[in-house]
């Protein structure tokens, strides 16, 4: 018989004695209260009524639960209408906790209706069952807002270069086969000539700049399409709303950043130990700011560094350790054992603005004569591209936390020779030597010269 081992509850899985949950909708939310019974001791009571989604009903009923000596208000994460709940209740002076739907699912055929669900979610908080999601402050909410914003502008202008370069396949013209990207000024103004009514394929490719001037004869071939008036219009709207959409991803990025620099917790200390918006940007400075110590990580900008800390925020006590926060992105299978069997969990959904960042700053780190350019390449070989990118971005999250856990921890690389220089040299001459003994030979090895 194994040791008895003692597991003590968690913060979230304190039983509660008055609680209150919200199956929230569009226009209106269910509540359900669950309090001792008045007059029945050892018994539980239910009360339950809908709340129109409004602000006056929702500070109303703020002020009801406050008086009645609610402990805590449990939300489901329905969409974006939770959150006029839980701001306004918030508030008011309530502990208000946000939870994931998968946790608070009913039991399979059960009878499905808002009443129902805001008794179970009620059941489920009074016992602790629920774990609550993270919601990040006010000024990280903000800059979040911002970066997504920004991220989906970038989307966009990428769409709209594969718009471009489809108009350009439909007028048989194939600058994208021979120009890396229809980003580069030479092919910018390659396309604006065409726009501007230049058909003749060699005036056009004279236009190439740098290394396409190498490619002058394949430029010519094909450039000569039959691209007309029809296809000039509609470029030139793709490359105005491509400029639009340059504008303001700029002005987002400004944005962003003055945004950070208003987060204290994002400032660095200077030498003399004073802090501040502009602290810590010095050869000798005693802590860097945040965005700069994670943009030290191969494969972080400064971009990317802000967009991830508008996802996790700046506090790093909301995840015990680097392992929640890496389960929290989605990063990780989840845990299925069962008696002697452990099987390969399916990997959570997560947050998947986080992982969309980490996973372009695995891409970049690929690229470097690092250590996690190295850990890409040697799992890239075994396993794939697709695994080695989520396994970088996991270590890179890892070095994060730590980063942001510690203010006066720094990156060091490893170096590009750690797995080689910390691997057994001994081992492959051993198992050769071993395979081949077993086949009835006896070899000596000799050290070359």
């Amino acid at each position: 018989m194994s040791r008895p081992q003692v597991i003590d509850d968690e913060e979230h899985e304190r039983v509660h004695d008055k609680v209150a949950a919200i199956d929230v909708a569009k226009d209106a939310g269910v509540v359900c209260t669950r309090t001792p019974h008045p007059s029945r001791p050892g018994t539980r009571r239910s009360t339950v009524w809908t709340v129109k989604a409004r602000m006056n009903t929702i500070r109303a009923l703020g002020r009801q639960l406050k008086r009645d000596g609610v402990e805590i208000v449990t939300l489901e994460s329905t969409s974006d209408y939770w959150r006029i709940w839980f701001f306004v209740l918030e508030a008011a002076g309530l502990a208000v906790q946000l939870v994931n739907a998968a946790q608070a699912r009913n039991l399979p055929s059960r009878p499905k209706t808002d009443k129902l669900d805001a008794q179970w979610l009620a059941r489920l908080t009074e016992m602790g069952m629920l774990r609550a999601s993270f919601v990040p402050p006010k000024a990280i909410r903000d800059l979040r807002d911002y970066a997504r914003m920004r991220a989906r502008l970038v989307q966009e202008r990428t769409r709209c270069f594969q718009r471009l370069e489809k108009l350009l396949e439909g007028a048989l013209v194939k600058l994208s086969a021979v120009a890396s990207k229809l980003t580069t000024v030479s092919a910018q103004d390659m396309i604006k000539a065409m726009i501007a009514g230049q058909r003749d394929p060699r005036v056009l490719a004279a236009l190439a700049r740098t290394g396409m001037k190498a490619k002058h004869d394949e430029l010519v071939q094909a450039l000569d399409g039959m691209f007309d008036d029809h296809h000039g219009e509609l470029a030139g709207l793709l490359l105005d709303q491509i400029a639009a959409l340059d504008g303001k991803i700029t002005q987002l990025s400004t944005r962003i950043g003055q945004v950070v620099a208003a987060v204290p917790a994002a400032w660095g200390i200077n030498a003399d130990g004073t802090t501040g918006p502009e602290a810590g940007t010095g050869p000798d400075a005693a802590v860097p700011p945040a965005v700069a110590r994670l943009a030290e990580i191969p494969g972080v900008s400064e971009n990317l560094a802000r967009a991830i800390i508008a996802e996790t925020g700046l506090d790093m006590g909301r995840f015990p350790t680097a392992g929640h926060l890496v389960s929290w992105a989605g990063l990780c299978p989840t845990a299925r054992q069962s008696g002697t069997r452990t099987r390969a969990g399916k990997k959570g959904r997560g947050n998947t603005w986080l992982r969309a960042s980490l996973g372009q700053a695995a891409i970049g780190a690929a690229r470097t004569p690092t250590f996690l350019g190295e850990r890409y390449h040697r799992i890239a070989r075994r396993r794939g591209k697709a695994k080695a990118q989520v396994a970088v971005a996991r270590s890179i999250l890892v070095i994060i936390w730590h980063l942001l856990a510690d203010p006066t921890a720094r990156f060091t690389d490893l170096g590009y020779s750690y797995y080689q220089d910390h691997t057994d040299k001994d081992r492959k001459p051993r198992n050769h030597i071993r395979q081949i003994e077993a086949l009835g030979y006896t070899i000596t090895l000799t050290k070359a010269s």
